[in-house]
């Protein structure tokens, strides 16, 4: 025969227990909050191959956060890189004669998004630059850029070697910001497949 006061010492147990569950998770909730970790997001490391995401502050840092969104086929970073005069230029080697195609920001955001579905991984290497005559006074500066991007699509792979040459401003987005954030205003695709 139970005792009341041992079903009264059961019960408590169990809501004390359910109460430890709950205050634990919500303590792991406050700690992982509160540092502004996120664990499902991919992990920040400082130097080479680095993953953080930066501030735009050079033409460097934009080539640094494209390749971020390539590899981490992330869109509003990819978004974020792009002037809203941005225009990408490339042949179309479909066409005989080769035809060129243009579009502007809004059509290579849809595009590129559209990749970013299209294939499992997306590794982009940033291989040289060529040309490169930036000085920290300019607003606007231009670059050859050479790559290898590689995209698996599970059963279609995919390895692209190219140049591409790219046109950067620097525009005052942020009022409280007075030195400036770079952006890719042209794309010229000088790949040929």
């Amino acid at each position: 025969m139970v005792l009341p006061e041992n079903i009264y010492s059961q019960r408590l147990v169990k809501i004390f227990m359910v109460l430890k569950n709950k205050f634990l998770i919500f303590v792991l909730y406050l700690i992982l909050t509160l540092t502004g970790c996120n664990p499902f997001g991919p992990a920040e490391t400082d130097g080479e191959g680095s993953t953080i995401i930066t501030n735009q502050k050079t033409p460097d840092e934009v080539f640094t956060n494209f390749a971020y969104a390539y590899n981490f086929k992330d869109t509003v970073v990819y978004s974020d890189l792009l002037d809203s005069s941005f225009l990408f230029i490339a042949k179309n080697y479909a066409t005989t004669p080769v035809s060129e195609f243009t579009w502007g920001r809004d059509i290579d955001i849809r595009a590129t998004s559209r990749m970013f579905n299209a294939f499992h991984t997306i590794n982009l290497i940033w291989i040289r630059s060529k040309d490169e005559n930036f000085t920290p006074d300019n607003t606007e500066y231009s670059v050859y850029k050479i790559y290898q991007l590689t995209m698996d699509g599970g059963t279609q792979n995919a390895s692209i070697n190219g140049e591409a040459y790219f046109e950067l401003i620097k525009k005052n987005i942020n009022p409280k910001d007075s030195t400036g954030t770079w952006l890719i205003s042209k794309w010229l695709d000088l790949a040929t497949f």
